[in-house]
Formats: structure tokens, sequence, C-alpha cells
């Protein structure tokens, strides 16, 4: 495994452009409850992630994450640019199979990409963005630093149970990170 990226208990790696890879993101879209908040909870067939999320994911900024001490794939972790986002801005996200939620993997994940992201990539800005009854991931979010900005309203192809309360964007500037780090 060609490790890019380590914590204390994960490995993240960038995905690549393989059956195996595919496979990986294949099984984590097929649970119900890992895509409820995305999906509503139906499944995302094989040839919809190929088509769509998988070719996203190659484009760079998604991390397959495993267990550093067993190389178990429990899903994926990413910091990438958005198509028409200021200049020096990132946005944060996660998916995790079941299995690993509950365990702090999420935000030990997104805390590595964090710092990288502050530290290396020399982001100015990092968002994150999730549906407002999804408190999990709010929490991580929260973890990692990032505080509310702002609620708001889209039309999304699935409809999703509580999508009547919106979403929710999260944001940390490098001033604050820096603060709270105290890293040079």
């Amino acid at each position: 495994m060609d490790v890019s990226l380590t914590t204390a208990r994960l490995a993240l790696r960038p995905f690549t452009d393989t059956e195996a890879d595919l496979d990986l993101v294949v099984e984590l879209d097929s649970d119900p409850e890992v895509m409820r908040y995305i999906t509503g909870g139906r499944p995302m067939t094989r040839d919809e992630i190929r088509a769509e999320s998988f070719q996203r994911m190659l484009r760079g900024g998604f991390w397959a994450t495993h267990l550093r001490d067993t190389g178990e794939f429990i899903g994926w972790h990413c910091l990438r640019p958005l198509p028409g986002a200021p200049a020096g801005s990132a946005d944060l996200g996660y998916r995790l199979r079941r299995a690993a939620w509950g365990k702090g993997y999420a935000t030990e994940g997104a805390l590595a990409l964090v710092e990288k992201g502050f530290r290396e990539a020399g982001h100015d800005r990092i968002t994150a963005n999730t549906m407002y009854v999804n408190a999990r991931s709010r929490r991580v979010m929260e973890k990692c630093g990032l505080s509310h900005a702002r609620t708001y309203f889209e039309d999304w192809p699935d409809a999703v149970e509580g999508g009547e309360h919106g979403d929710v964007e999260y944001v940390l500037t490098r001033r604050e990170w820096l603060s709270h780090t105290g890293a040079p």
C-alpha cells in the first residue's frame, strides 16, 4: 500500500484507478446507513459510482483510509478545492464504514488533512458541509476546530429525511487554526 499520510491509527493514500479501489467504494456506498444523509439510504450502483463519485475521487484530494495495524479499508477522507470556491479554500469530507463509526477515526483523519491543508497546501480556509440533522458529522467538524458558518437550503436529487432543516457549512481559517494549535 502506497501510504501518503499516517496518523496514530490510520494510513491514508490516494485512490487509484483500479477495480480493487472501485470495489472498496462500491462496498462502502452499498450500505444504506452509510448513504442515509447522501441519498436517503439508497445504495449507489456500481455504474453510478464509476461514472460519478469514483471519477471525482481520482481527480485528487480523496484518500482511501485504512487501519495502520491491519490494512483494513474503513472508508475515505478528502480535502479538495471546490470549483467556484475562492482561491485558497478547500472542502473537507469523510465517509466511513459503519463498523468504523464512533471510534474517532473520522476526526483523526480529518485533523490530519486539516493540518496538511494549512501547513503544506497553503490553504487559507477549510470548509465542510453536511445536513443539519447529521449530528455525528457536525460533531467531527467541531472537534476539528470548524465552526458553524451558515445554514442553507438546496434542491438535491434524492429526498433525504430531515432535508427540510437544510444543510450546514462549517469553516476554519488558517488564522483560527494557528491560534488554536499554536503552530508556527
